[in-house]
């Protein structure tokens, strides 16, 4: 199960996410926002953070203008490792070394066509485990 969420500036390209994830069989939950009135970003990344923290949900996208917003509030979140990503190597090697659970997005630097390839490479990459592991020990335990 994949966490959504998105700010007013990241609707339209949530919503083309969200038909990529059907159209591959991915199962998914929103956490709004549902509208192009402004909203706070903080809000709607907590909620979709939080699920993933719990582990109600496996990972989770967040868009909102330029992923950089969503990526910091849903980083305050105690088990999460939301990274924003701009591009391929990028998305593939935080999820490779860093476990990352949480892909940011940002939709007025993005094109659709890059934006849809980022996020089907951190869907389908899987952590390494290894030395890698132990450094991702090492920064949830900077959240004590």
């Amino acid at each position: 199960m994949i966490a959504l969420g998105c700010d007013h500036g990241g609707l339209a390209l949530l919503d083309d996410i969200t038909q990529y994830l059907s159209s591959k069989g991915f199962e998914f939950r929103s956490f709004g926002t549902y509208s192009e009135a402004s909203c706070d970003y903080p809000e709607f990344a907590a909620k979709a953070a939080c699920a993933v923290a719990s582990g109600e949900c496996d990972r989770g996208i967040l868009v909102c203008g330029t992923g950089i917003g969503m990526s910091i509030a849903a980083n305050k979140i105690r088990g999460v490792r939301a990274a924003l990503c701009a591009d391929c190597y990028s998305a593939e090697m935080t999820r490779r070394h860093n476990d990352a659970n949480i892909l940011c997005l940002g939709a007025r630097v993005l094109g659709l066509g890059l934006a849809l390839k980022i996020t089907e490479t951190f869907l389908n990459t899987e952590f390494e485990g290894g030395r890698h592991a132990r450094r991702v020990d090492m920064i949830a335990a900077l959240e004590s």
